[in-house]
């Protein structure tokens, strides 16, 4: 759980223990009304002072002493964490944005392209090519049921399919870029993008360090096959889920997105 939500959680409790305590207490040494009494509590506790009624007796007194310790300080507390927890909740926002800039700038730059690359790579492409026309009739339950879809694929990798010189040559010629997004400290905080960037790096370097990725013998095939599958899974999800982002905060960049999908065979930018 949050530690600001769970803290104000807590505040929030004995806050609402020290009112419910108060006014039952006042109901019985002030002999007030439950009206009265919750009031005289709230008054109490919030430090306004006392301008109609206010504690007649010595035991009552004291008890209005007794709540005023008591509960001031979680009074302050409960509203010093709910505005923690408001900007905190602003701040997490504002790096979430960032954070999809910087995934833009990558599928943009880099993942589109690797998308196309690694599904030639899969010979089982074509079960769920279909799946992976988006359109704007699509609603969070679509999006849902293809993320399913994708955890449930069998990814097979077939490197003598495609020309593995390509592939190298594209990465290598992206190699800063990939480096520089990995220095982002934003990325920190999205796990499931981390790994992806780390895994295309690894597969940049696996790759790089061979001269000739054109005469591999199969048991290196295999372990570069190994590099693609890995890559592969993360970014088709991670591409689901930026498209999914782009449906419900840019409608704009959401329509390029689907004109220019790597999966749909008829896409063109051009507008139609």
């Amino acid at each position: 759980m949050n530690p600001f939500r769970l803290r104000f959680k807590i505040f929030l409790i004995i806050f609402l223990s020290v009112i419910v305590l108060g006014t039952v207490g006042f109901m019985i040494i002030e002999d007030l009304s439950l009206a009265d009494a919750l009031y005289f509590s709230i008054v109490t506790l919030a430090t306004v002072g006392y301008g109609d009624i206010h504690p007649v007796t010595l035991p009552g007194k004291i008890f209005a002493i007794i709540m005023i310790v008591m509960g001031v300080g979680t009074f302050l507390g409960v509203v010093a964490n709910a505005t923690e927890m408001m900007l905190n909740k602003r701040e997490k926002m504002a790096r979430l944005e960032k954070m999809n800039m910087v995934i833009g700038a990558f599928f943009s730059e880099v993942g589109r392209q690797l998308l196309v690359d690694f599904s030639a790579f899969d010979p089982q492409m074509e079960v769920i090519r279909r799946e992976l026309i988006v359109t704007n009739t699509w609603t969070e339950s679509d999006f849902s049921r293809v993320d399913r879809l994708l955890q449930n694929h069998v990814y097979t990798i077939d490197t003598k399919k495609y020309d593995l010189e390509t592939l190298k040559d594209f990465l290598s010629g992206n190699r800063d870029f990939l480096l520089r997004l990995l220095e982002n400290p934003t990325l920190l905080e999205h796990e499931a993008f981390t790994e992806l960037l780390q895994a295309v790096f690894h597969l940049t370097e696996e790759l790089s360090y061979r001269e000739d990725v054109l005469n591999l013998p199969d048991t290196d095939r295999e372990h570069l096959s190994g590099d693609i599958k890995r890559a592969y899974s993360m970014l088709l999800r991670q591409w689901l889920h930026y498209m999914k982002y782009l449906k419900y905060s840019y409608p704009y960049l959401f329509s390029l997105a689907l004109r220019t999908n790597p999966f749909d065979r008829e896409s063109s930018p051009i507008v139609k």
